[in-house]
């Protein structure tokens, strides 16, 4: 009695649909949109054969990122997700697929209540509602993979409750099978950087996101993590009233950080120096970062603390890693090209020649550049496309195109794109830190192996262990 119970919620919270059924179907409006680029590509490229070499390249790039545009478009959930991701990370497309991609909408409608009502029933059983004072019948949130309503805890705790679409493990292996093949399709046109390493992490992390398990744990990591930091709040996970689909955590009041960008410059540099402390003290001191640093992850509470608010994308790295960062700094700083490189190769850079570590070192000084001044000053500028560093990133491509290219080691993918993210978040808010202290405050007595143990025993706590590279 008790398994038939079981199958049957399984079958409700699958909408009808077996697993099987839903992922072909999937793989067959995905694939269909695939054929349909692929067919486009090969379209373009004839259509300017005869033309100068760099324009017709240009012409090829620009008509191919439309065509995928439109194709993604007509599909929403996690494909969007993830082509928006590739978007954000440097070097691994051409500006004219960014300036595409860009476009796309992550965020899918939210269910109706009679589809989360029996959602509900099957994570946590018939009469979930009596687990509830309250529970908002209307999604207060909806995104790619799931969507949040708030609720009150028979205590009378204010909650959130994040509720995955159903069948979304198949939607996510349909699409990223089918990413794979697109990728590869732009591979083959552009060499300047190898992306199957970038592909790999994607749905590493995109795999985690879906174990609301998973991110309960790293939500208790980093409440021990930034215990002691009196600048940010971290919501508790509820495990009684959570499930791998369902994940019910305390709810933060706060106000969007964008709402920040027109406050007095004191409580601007205050939240940022909040949010700085937020995502780089969990690094160096853990090995461990939000590889999502969207502005919509992040609220802003009482006396300016930062609110973090979703888990699922984090990066945990061997303490070797951060050494690695570190030492990259020190050889910008001193001149020591043989620091840079044995930096690199820590990452898990391969046959660099000199002409890859001059390209790779000119990323690296726009990235460091902030850290490297002793003085207050802004993080940067957004150029003409919105983004943080995509003029640096367009002239790194074009260098390595020309010497051959480079493998994106998986490690630093995600590294380099929150990087990226935090610091667009900090010239929205038009932060004027001194960036070396900060960061120097961190850095101080840097020890491997201390670092190794305090990251072990944090881990171990919360059942979590390091990102494992394939």
């Amino acid at each position: 009695m008790v398994e038939k119970a079981k199958k049957k919620r399984a079958e409700i919270a699958k909408g009808g649909k077996t697993s099987k059924t839903a992922q072909v179907m999937r793989v067959a409006r995905v694939g269909a949109a695939a054929a349909g680029v692929a067919g486009q590509v090969t379209a373009n490229r004839i259509a300017n054969i005869g033309q100068d070499k760099p324009i017709a390249q240009s012409k090829n790039r620009t008509a191919n990122a439309a065509a995928l545009r439109a194709a993604l478009g007509q599909l929403r959930g996690p494909i969007m997700k993830v082509a928006q991701l590739l978007a954000t990370i440097p070097d691994a497309l051409p500006e004219e697929y960014v300036a595409e991609l860009r476009q796309l909408q992550a965020h899918a409608p939210p269910m109706g209540w009679a589809f989360v009502r029996r959602r509900m029933v099957a994570e946590l059983g018939e009469n979930w509602q009596d687990k509830f004072k309250s529970f908002d019948r209307v999604a207060a949130h909806a995104a790619s993979l799931g969507q949040v309503h708030r609720a009150t805890a028979l205590s009378g705790s204010a909650l959130a409750c994040k509720l995955q679409y159903p069948d979304m493990n198949s939607v996510v292996e349909a699409d990223l099978g089918q990413l794979k093949f697109l990728m590869g399709i732009y591979e083959n046109f552009d060499k300047a950087v190898r992306v199957s390493a970038a592909h790999s992490e994607i749905a590493a992390r995109l795999r985690e996101e879906l174990d609301y398990t998973h991110e309960g744990r790293a939500m208790n990591l980093y409440g021990a993590m930034l215990a002691s930091e009196k600048g940010v709040q971290v919501p508790q996970w509820l495990p009684e009233l959570s499930t791998d689909k369902l994940l019910t955590m305390t709810w933060l009041d706060g106000a969007p950080l964008m709402d920040f960008k027109i406050a007095p410059h004191e409580q601007r540099d205050r939240i940022a120096m909040n949010l700085f402390r937020a995502w780089y003290v969990p690094f160096y001191e853990y090995g461990v970062i939000h590889g999502d640093p969207h502005p919509g992850n992040y609220t802003v509470g009482n006396d300016d603390a930062i609110n973090l608010l979703d888990f699922g994308c984090i990066r945990i790295f061997d303490a070797s890693f951060v050494r690695g960062v570190i030492d990259l700094y020190r050889a910008l700083e001193t001149g020591d090209n043989a620091l840079a490189v044995s930096a690199y190769e820590t990452w898990g850079f391969k046959k660099l020649t000199k002409a890859h570590i001059e390209t790779l070192n000119i990323w690296a000084r726009f990235l460091y550049g902030p850290l490297l001044e002793d003085r207050a000053r802004p993080i940067g500028e957004l150029d003409g496309t919105g983004m943080y560093g995509r003029a640096t990133a367009h002239k790194v491509h074009q260098r390595l195109r020309e010497i051959g290219g480079v493998e994106i080691p998986q490690a630093f993918v995600f590294m380099d794109r929150a990087a990226l993210g935090l610091g667009s978040v900090f010239i929205h808010l038009r932060a004027n830190l001194n960036w070396h202290q900060l960061f120097h405050k961190l850095i101080a007595g840097f020890d491997e192996g201390v670092l190794r143990a305090r990251q072990g025993a944090a881990l171990a706590a919360q059942g979590l262990g390091v990102n494992k590279e394939k």
